[in-house]
């Protein structure tokens, strides 16, 4: 068989790992808030809406621009924003698949099959910012260390490398476009990846950064210069964090995180010993900065040992970007960013230890030596991390042949969202028949807690599922100590809607943080002054109309 034939084999085995709970996860439950607003802002954005300044957008525009591309060619669709985070998912893993590829197939494909089980699970096909700028990012390493392995090459095309790096550079950029947050990671990586290179290359790899990033002019005029650096730098760096952080490291015996709670009401049987859900979590947020450190320690340690080596390069900046990640998992220690993570650094551990254990390795044949260090890792994750990675791939995979099937779908005109409750999706559903029968296309929604004093989450899919009525307020994703601050705004939106579809459901909602600080009570006052209550759903959801309206 050819080497060429032996790769694409290694490739199939991904995309049949990718394949098995593909049709599940295209059934699952999604989150209301985190899918809800990104199947929102695509569309308004086609509606002529603009991130940062019509509505609240914590990151760069390029996810945004993305769906909305996606959705005027493809129409807007739950199926069209769940292909374009499996595209996101694939491009993680395929990238990590390529920077591992200098140590053989089966190296290479472990640590694309340790990406998957890592990145899938916490958040399923959501299509959410960060994983398209890890994407790109992890891409934009791929090239520019194709370029370095050819720049390294005394008969290296000089052409070709200065090609390679331009797009490595834009790639960089465009990461940059979805999360400016990554400038860290970008940073530190591109720093070792160019190191060495001649002042020209150089030059080529920074003008594909400006490339990448230039798009950022277009949104600054867009937006305005003053809400789209609030909305990108002061809304998430210096006001959400309050309302967002969790105790470091995670509490050993509890769980901190209110949807980490949430989520262990549906318990899927694990039939092997395991640390507790919290224990987990716990175990997680060290090995995440283990790995991380570990694979970075081990690229500065090839990088001496093995100057001229281009798989040394390939470790450094892999590792340097892993650790770049990390002050995205300190920020808040819950599964998903970890997830969001430790897919690259835990991820690159079995490429770490075949680099520093070349010698006690080299005893094995070939073939085995990246499954023997794979292995290692796979079977770490197995004993600390199995509710986490291979018990839901496992429940995702049953789900795709029809068993223990979670996701209950909430209808509308073709539309379609599934809730991770059945009787709070049949409840849902009622409403959505009600409202159906009752509103005018141009008028006002506003979808929030019951209680507007706390906005800790917010069922956001309900706008999606109406896409004739205009959302009345720019919160469409809420957080606590931000829609519910003094001067928010909020009361003078509620004042001008007209619905407003309250829920019940994240009442409960308890956090160590300042989610539990109650904001003005203006909100609350407008809705009992000027609203009616049409319909009560099992104490889920209630919909209120403005009383003034005309039945």
């Amino acid at each position: 068989m050819t080497a060429r034939w032996r790769t694409a084999g290694a490739v199939g085995v991904l995309l049949a790992a990718v394949a098995l709970p593909l049709p599940g996860l295209m059934r699952y439950q999604g989150p209301p808030m985190e899918e809800g607003f990104m199947l929102v802002f695509g569309e308004r954005f086609l509606a002529g809406d603009v991130p940062n300044r019509d509505f609240l957008h914590l990151y760069g525009p390029g996810s945004v621009w993305v769906l909305a591309g996606v959705f005027r060619l493809f129409g807007a669709s739950l199926a069209a924003e769940r292909m374009v985070g499996l595209a996101q998912q694939a491009g993680i893993v395929g990238a990590l698949f390529s920077l591992a590829l200098p140590w053989g197939r089966r190296a290479a494909t472990v640590v694309g099959l340790l990406a998957l089980v890592l990145i899938l699970p916490p958040i399923g096909l959501t299509a959410l910012a960060w994983n398209g700028a890890v994407a790109l990012g992890l891409a934009a390493l791929a090239v520019g260390l194709a370029a370095r392995r050819h720049a390294d090459q005394t008969d290296g095309d000089g052409a070709r490398v200065g090609r390679l790096l331009l797009l490595a550079g834009i790639l960089g950029g465009l990461a940059l476009l979805y999360r400016p947050d990554l400038v860290v990671a970008v940073a530190l990586a591109g720093a070792a990846l160019a190191w060495g290179l001649d002042r020209a290359r150089i030059g080529r790899l920074l003008a594909g950064l400006a490339l990448g990033t230039a798009p950022y002019v277009v949104h600054l005029a867009m937006a305005g210069p003053g809400p789209a650096i609030e909305g990108m730098f002061f809304d998430p760096v210096f006001r959400l964090r309050g309302g967002r952080s969790l105790p470091v490291p995670p509490s050993w015996n509890h769980l901190d995180g209110f949807l980490q709670r949430a989520g262990v009401l549906r318990v899927v049987r694990w039939p092997l010993p395991a640390p507790s859900t919290s224990q987990q979590i716990f175990l997680w947020f060290f090995l995440l900065i283990a790995a991380a450190v570990a694979v970075a320690a081990a690229g500065v340690w090839a990088m001496r040992r093995h100057p001229t080596e281009h798989r040394s390069r390939v470790l450094l900046v892999v590792g340097l970007f892993a650790v770049g990640l990390l002050p995205q998992a300190v920020q808040r220690p819950d599964t998903t960013h970890f997830a969001w993570v430790s897919c690259v650094g835990l991820a690159f551990v079995p490429i770490a230890i075949l680099e520093v254990a070349r010698r006690p390795l080299a005893k094995l044949p070939p073939g085995w030596r990246g499954l023997v260090a794979g292995g290692a890792v796979a079977v770490l994750l197995g004993a600390a991390l199995p509710f986490f990675t291979y018990r839901p791939y496992a429940d995702l995979t049953q789900q795709t042949f029809g068993r223990n099937a979670f996701g209950f779908p909430i209808r509308r005109d073709g539309r379609v969202f599934y809730y991770g409750s059945p009787d709070a999706a049949a409840a849902a559903q009622r409403l959505v028949a009600d409202l159906d029968g009752r509103l005018r296309p141009g008028q006002r929604l506003l979808v929030g807690p019951v209680d507007l004093r706390k906005t800790p989450y917010s069922d956001a899919f309900f706008y999606f599922l109406f896409p004739e009525l205009t959302p009345a307020t720019r919160y469409i994703e809420m957080d606590p100590g931000m829609a519910n601050a003094p001067g928010s705004g909020l009361a003078g939106e509620v004042a001008a809607a007209d619905w407003l579809i309250l829920s019940d459901t994240w009442s409960d909602w308890d956090e160590p943080n300042d989610s539990r600080v109650f904001g003005p009570d203006a909100p609350n006052r407008v809705v009992a002054r000027d609203f009616c209550r049409v319909g009560a759903y099992d104490d889920f959801f209630y919909l209120y109309r403005r009383c003034s309206a005309p039945s």
